[in-house]
């Protein structure tokens, strides 16, 4: 999402929040001049990536130990 830099001052708090879940760009006189995004958002896509790759029939610790063994 890009706004102005008046929008931005008009509404901060709201694009405070909206920044948690995606990037908003700054523009002024029609350029990108900064970005509003969440520090943790490449963490928090790397883990929702992980999600679903183990199979549902095996522990953790099952997974390290073979993970571990193939080394």
């Amino acid at each position: 999402m890009a706004i102005t830099t008046e929008e931005l001052q008009q509404n901060l708090s709201k694009y405070i929040i909206m920044a948690e879940n995606e990037q908003i760009l700054i523009t002024a006189n029609g350029k990108v001049v900064a970005m509003l995004s969440n520090p943790n958002q490449d963490r928090i896509e790397t883990a929702k990536s992980l999600f679903g790759i183990l199979p549902d029939d095996i522990t953790l610790e099952d997974a390290n130990k073979e993970r571990l063994s193939a080394l």
